[in-house]
């Protein structure tokens, strides 16, 4: 059952690893290395972070992880262990019919592969049924007609199983998709990137999806090589660090490890980061 107060907790579905190179981008290895040590074939460790939102009868799930589908050769390559999101929100007293809403920062693998899972004849289903899915129209048009750049971070059968059965709301900027819960357009990482906007009394959380992917990201110039338009990604987190400075954000982010959340502060002219627990499963 859901309870009657709003509640936002962080739900993961494990852990992935990915070239640090392409993590950081123009960062130099020799200055990354030091705050994120790589494995012996230079990935470094990412969390796969979800946000459950509930509220009265809301019960909002933002991003999905990698989820189930993947074959041994994606699990060799990531570093993948077993999918734990589902059983993360059984911890929590949730099946997947209790989720309302998915709202998806964009369709990559790494944040739509739980959206759908293999049923025993094989066959790609939607892993939350009852669940409206909420995507920007830019970033559904680009995972479906991809181009030879991005065809890799795109599987059809993460999201096109949800269109089969009627499941996929498209927005074409920002909107609120759940009582207190609103999206912003940011582009940026790709076509159609958004992030996630909470109120929660009286606080604003933000889920900043791979537009800041780690806290390290904070770092206007720490862009991830994978980012279709840097330029942009560089000027909306110049406008993003002085918003969420100024509101007093708690920021969340998709790909934390050790550190998942926190805020900005200023102090003596100069803003820093204080990190804070944010917990679930």
């Amino acid at each position: 059952m859901k309870p009657a107060t709003s509640s936002l907790a962080l739900v993961s579905d494990g852990a992935i690893k990915k070239d640090g190179g392409t993590v950081f981008g123009q960062i130099p290895k020799a200055t990354w290395e030091q705050i994120a040590p790589p494995d012996r074939r230079n990935r470094i460790a990412l969390g796969l972070n979800c946000l459950l939102i509930r509220n009265g009868q809301s019960c909002v799930l933002v991003d999905t992880g990698l989820g189930s589908k993947n074959p041994e050769q994606t699990k060799e390559r990531f570093g993948l262990s077993r999918s734990s999101l589902l059983k993360n929100l059984r911890a929590m007293g949730l099946t997947s019919r209790d989720v309302s809403a998915v709202v998806l920062t964009h369709l990559h693998q790494d944040h739509s592969g739980g959206c759908t899972r293999l049923d025993r004849s094989g066959e790609a289903v939607p892993t939350f049924p009852n669940a409206t899915y909420y995507i920007q129209r830019r970033s559904w048009e680009e995972a479906t007609s991809p181009n030879e750049r991005a065809c890799e971070f795109y599987h059809p059968e993460d999201f096109l199983p949800l269109q089969e059965r009627g499941l996929i709301c498209l927005l074409d900027g920002n909107e609120e998709v759940a009582p207190g819960v609103r999206v912003r357009l940011t582009g940026g990482h790709c076509k159609g990137h958004q992030m996630v906007l909470v109120n929660h009394g009286g606080e604003r959380v933000a889920f900043l999806g791979d537009l800041v992917p780690t806290y390290h990201h904070l770092n206007v110039g720490c862009i991830a090589s994978t980012d279709t338009y840097p330029e942009d990604t560089l000027a909306i987190k110049k406008d993003l660090v002085a918003e969420a400075e100024g509101g007093g954000w708690l920021m969340v982010f998709c790909h934390g490890v050790e550190t998942r959340a926190g805020y900005l502060e200023k102090r003596k002219g100069r803003i820093n980061f204080r990190p804070v627990e944010f917990g679930g499963p």
